[in-house]
């Protein structure tokens, strides 16, 4: 009788043995799951961490973008603001007077005949200066040709003789419409006139003294 319930306490034991060691295997296994979902949300964590990083230095870069376009847009706008007023001002100086239009530049042409010197602070006093001829068209554009006077334009070599300058400073290159010989400088004369309008090439070298009708330009481009 002891021997049968011994061995029926065995095999109980037995039983709850391979009951435990079954849990501590399951537990092993969930452990392991564990913690390769705990590395993964590490990972994941850090990933998201990186992404972070990269939209606030994005968000950075786009800041001091704005900022910076911002600081353009107000250069810009005081700018148009300036050029805006000085158009307004030259415009007023000459409003009395009859203009000429032609390719983004407004023209006066004098009714008096003056110096050089005086012609171009006449042109000055009204916020513009002696006419720069940039190009063939602006050479030979209708209401130059058809004046038919001698004319004062921006162009001198006052300051160093032989070589040309325009009123804004820029030395004489190419277009250049000096008339056959020209410039020759017969009798100090280093101011630019337009002498002859039935020809492309029209430009003399006069004396700056003598009197002549003159051309203001204002110049729309900046």
């Amino acid at each position: 009788m002891e021997m049968v319930q011994l061995q029926t306490s065995y095999n109980n034991l037995t039983k709850e043995r391979d009951l435990l060691q079954t849990s501590y295997n399951n537990l092993g296994k969930e452990r392991d799951q564990l913690q390769t979902s705990y590395n993964n949300l590490g990972k994941e964590r850090d990933q998201l961490q990186t992404s972070y990083n990269n939209l606030t230095k994005e968000r950075d870069q786009l800041q001091t973008s704005y900022n910076n376009l911002t600081k353009e847009r107000d250069q810009l706008n005081r700018k148009l603001d300036d050029i805006t007023t000085d158009l307004q001002r030259k415009l007023q100086g000459l409003q009395s007077q009859e203009l000429r239009y032609f390719s983004d530049s407004f023209y006066y042409i004098s009714s008096s005949e003056k110096s050089w010197e005086e012609s171009r602070n006449d042109c000055r006093q009204k916020g513009t200066d002696l006419v720069i001829i940039n190009s063939s068209g602006e050479q030979v554009c209708d209401f130059i040709r058809g004046w038919k006077k001698r004319t004062w334009i921006g162009l001198t070599d006052e300051q160093t003789e032989g070589t040309w300058r325009w009123v804004d400073g820029t030395v004489l290159t190419t277009p250049s419409f000096w008339a056959e010989s020209e410039p020759n400088n017969e009798g100090d004369e280093d101011c630019a006139e337009i002498r002859h309008y039935d020809s492309q090439n029209s430009w003399n070298d006069a004396s700056c003294n003598i009197r002549k009708y003159w051309i203001c330009e204002i110049t729309l481009k900046n």
